[in-house]
């Protein structure tokens, strides 16, 4: 073969996959039917199994038992999962400790000379009062899919680990399981009202609002068919999520922040400091929707950093164990 017919060889393009188009097809026909019937998922076991999904969809030739040894793989995670899910639904209903109400605001006006961050954002980005129901601005529409990502963003990149390098899938998945079953043990030991659970309960001012869904107002049918005073599915799908007092720590800021953490410790690319925007983002609209407090935040990069220090020495020992056996 001479130099010219290799040249053409090599730059001949590869044909469609149309078998991998069909089935990511389906899957994205499914997947939208399934959010107009049931809603947008919010539950971690939910997300893992529409990934599972999502794999079989785009190889959906490979035999049988790869796309079995998906749920073989993650059973684990979806049992503990789904041990989240309810634990956290009844840790406020334990009886064990009183929910707090006073000390987090304390705290945060103690760390912002006497200013609570929530009741300034929104009164400079919303209103005095601020209410759901007015008028998302362009930077509500942002900082909702920003908030909106934590219930599926870290599974994500697990099941592209998973799919790509199983070595590295396994130490990600510990990280992710350890940091969300110690936020479940935070939340039965010290169960923390939210701010705007604050709020309707008088102590704080009435002017905070939750917020939440506000961003998403007039991005769906059900929105644009509801008075803006009733609230819309988009926005009762995202304020009403799980136990009302799990909010220390922030389990939104710690997988934000977890994320960030991963893409810069395992990728070169200087652009891979921009993904710091991601945490910076999410850390923000917890605090304007008056989901979280600041030292709810805290509390959650405080906990990444102990589960990520804790298994690289864990997994260090081990090495050295392994290396140097008796």
């Amino acid at each position: 073969m001479t130099g010219g017919e290799a040249e053409a060889v090599q730059s001949t393009p590869r044909p469609v996959d149309l078998v991998r188009v069909a089935g990511v097809a389906a899957f994205i026909v499914g997947l939208v039917a399934y959010m107009e019937v049931k809603g947008l998922p919010r539950q971690g076991y939910q997300v893992v199994i529409i990934l599972w999904l999502a794999t079989v969809a785009y190889d959906v030739r490979r035999p049988v038992r790869e796309h079995v040894a998906f749920l073989r793989d993650w059973w684990p995670p979806f049992a503990v999962l789904l041990l989240y899910l309810y634990s956290r639904g009844v840790s406020d209903n334990l009886g064990a400790f009183d929910v707090s109400f006073t000390w987090p605001i304390e705290a945060d006006r103690w760390l912002f000379g006497g200013t609570l961050p929530t009741e300034y954002l929104q009164a400079k980005l919303c209103a005095v009062p601020c209410r759901q129901s007015l008028s998302p601005r362009w930077y509500d529409v942002v900082l909702t899919t920003v908030y909106y990502s934590h219930f599926f963003a870290a599974l994500a990149i697990g099941a592209v680990l998973w799919k790509r390098n199983r070595s590295a899938w396994i130490p990600y998945m510990r990280r992710y399981l350890a940091i969300t079953l110690l936020s479940v043990a935070g939340y039965i030991l010290y169960p923390m009202a939210p701010p705007w659970m604050a709020a309707r309960d008088g102590y704080l001012t009435d002017n905070v609002s939750r917020i939440t869904g506000r961003g998403w107002f007039d991005l769906t049918a059900s929105a644009r068919s509801t008075s803006p005073g009733a609230g819309t599915t988009a926005q009762q799908d995202l304020s009403a999520i799980g136990n009302q007092v799990a909010a220390m720590p922030s389990l939104h800021s710690a997988l934000a922040i977890f994320i960030a953490w991963w893409v810069v410790v395992h990728f070169t690319n200087p652009w891979r400091w921009t993904v710091v925007l991601y945490p910076a983002s999410m850390l923000f609209a917890l605090v304007y929707y008056a989901e979280h407090y600041v030292i709810d935040e805290i509390a959650g990069g405080v906990l990444v950093v102990v589960v990520m220090v804790g298994f690289s020495w864990w997994e260090r020992r081990r090495r050295t164990a392994a290396a140097n056996p008796l």
